[in-house]
């Protein structure tokens, strides 16, 4: 794993494999930001021009290498665009996706110095989880003969604040290894994570951080009348688990409950899904793994708030002991729920997890998911929906997550497209309803099952958990760790407010 530190050393005197500057593009070309003086100097004065000649323009997730000249300690120069020059300074997201690109270029080398544009605390921060994140590399499965990750990333600061600024790095490599720790989740073979190992995962990092996780088996989900867990995984070899792993702090004044979707495999069940849409559903337990890491960012960065993560676990196959369409099924809490559809079976093992969740009173319930395709094609691949039964918590989390990085969009809750959940002719609901607008519908079944006067929120993050494409700024191909920063941040917010 990338190692982090923090340097007051000037640029162009740190001994490093590869020293990072920033570039922007100007009006007239290439504009060397702040940070690049002393280098600029080592080049006479002609970065730009020399940057120019490799074809340069400054662009946002451009990255060129350039040998260092005399002057410069680091053996390689690589120039990294921000994108339009602006005077105001650049933003944490744009620092942090440079800061990425930076990493997964220089990829196999030992040592890599960071002297972006970051002034603030919240800009080194920027800058060193980006660069964490870029540096992420999943090789569980290779052979040898690739590149390993860049083995430290050293970030450049000012003197003033020295000590703040190696708090910033420090919390920046406590996110980024949590979201790296979901994104090796995510991207793990299904035949390797089924819901009992992921428990297992769960309770030796529990053991590691101090935190108290309790499992429920197969036997214990029976017992407890937990109808959607068992109706969804009974059909697979691996049978679900139920998973609570709970932080808790002395001077806490609120506490929170975070409900994960954790499909380790969704073949569709019954309702099995043709070729073409299966091969990445091993990305199904996303909304799990965002639920973990986050409760252990929350634990290491000793956040004043209570913190309960509920991770749902099944695998979802077909067979003789699967569900059909057209069982019922008997839910934690008493209602009962027709299934017309096997492939809708998310929604059924986090309504068990939301009531289970809501019988300790905390102060706001949020679930996040890989729900459904109907939000994919209404946000696209980067975006997550926030659907929530209140208005200022929708609002908040939307904000929180723009805040921190993460694209999401507020999303309705319309009441008229309850009504074909609600026209089963045998149970109290059904786990499909109209075909259009699909993710509001899922948010619907969801809501459900909230206890009465319990502020709940929904994150459908189907589109931006798994990455398909190319990567960009610090997103790998693979799983991504959506929605983990949104409830740190969350978190985080919800702790000042009770401070």
């Amino acid at each position: 794993m990338t190692a982090l530190s923090v340097s007051t050393s000037a640029a162009a005197s740190l001994r490093a494999d590869a020293l990072v500057v920033g570039v922007a593009k100007g009006p007239k070309g290439i504009v060397p930001t702040a940070g690049t003086e002393a280098v600029n100097e080592a080049f006479e004065g002609k970065l730009a021009e020399v940057l120019t000649t490799l074809g340069a323009t400054g662009a946002e997730g451009e990255a060129v290498k350039v040998p260092a000249p005399a002057g410069v300690k680091a053996a390689l120069v690589l120039a990294v665009g921000l994108g339009e020059a602006s005077e105001e300074g650049y933003g944490p997201e744009t620092l942090r996706r440079a800061a990425g690109v930076a990493a997964r270029t220089l990829a196999g080398v030992k040592k890599a110095a960071l002297a972006l544009p970051a002034e603030s605390t919240d800009e080194i921060e920027a800058v060193a989880l980006g660069g964490l994140l870029g540096s992420y590399s999943f090789g569980t499965y290779k052979g040898e003969g690739g590149k390993e990750p860049v083995g430290e990333l050293v970030v450049l600061a000012p003197r003033k604040g020295s000590k703040d600024s190696k708090a910033a790095v420090e919390r920046a490599a406590a996110i980024g290894e949590e979201m790296n720790r979901a994104r090796d989740l995510v991207n793990t073979a299904p035949n390797d994570l089924n819901p009992k190992s992921f428990a297992a995962i769960v309770q030796a990092a529990g053991k590691e951080h101090g935190l108290k996780v309790e499992v429920l088996d197969e036997k214990a989900l029976v017992k407890g009348g937990f109808g959607g867990l068992m109706g969804v995984g009974g059909g697979s070899a691996n049978p679900p688990r139920l998973v609570k792993v709970a932080y808790t702090h002395p001077k806490a004044k609120a506490s929170l409950a975070f409900v994960g979707k954790g499909i380790t495999y969704d073949s569709g069940g019954i309702s099995l899904k043709p070729a073409g849409h299966n091969e990445t559903m091993k990305c199904d337990m996303a909304g799990a793994a965002a639920v973990f890491a986050a409760v252990v960012a929350a634990k290491r960065l000793g956040l004043a708030v209570n913190v309960t993560g509920w991770l749902a676990l099944a695998e979802n196959m077909p067979s003789g002991s699967a569900t059909r369409p057209g069982d019922v099924l008997r839910m934690y809490g008493g209602k009962t729920v027709e299934v017309l559809n096997t492939d809708a079976e998310g929604r059924l093992v986090l309504a068990d997890a939301i009531v289970r969740a809501g019988e300790e009173n905390p102060d706001v319930i949020v679930d996040v998911a890989t729900l459904t395709g109907a939000m994919v094609l209404a946000l696209g691949t980067r975006t997550f929906g926030v659907m929530s039964n209140n208005d200022e918590l929708r609002d908040t989390l939307h904000t929180v997550a723009g805040e921190v990085g993460e694209q999401s969009w507020p999303m309705p809750l319309p009441a008229e497209l309850r009504k074909g959940m609600t026209e089963s002719t045998i149970a109290d609901l059904a786990n499909m309803g109209e075909r259009m607008g699909g993710g509001l519908v899922a948010g619907l079944f969801l809501k459900e099952f909230v206890a009465e006067g319990t502020d709940w929120a929904h994150l459908d993050i189907a589109g931006p958990a798994f990455h398909e494409g190319a990567p960009f700024g610090y997103t790998p191909k693979g799983g991504t760790a959506s929605a983990v920063r949104t409830l740190l941040a969350y978190a985080e917010r919800t702790a000042a407010a009770k401070a």
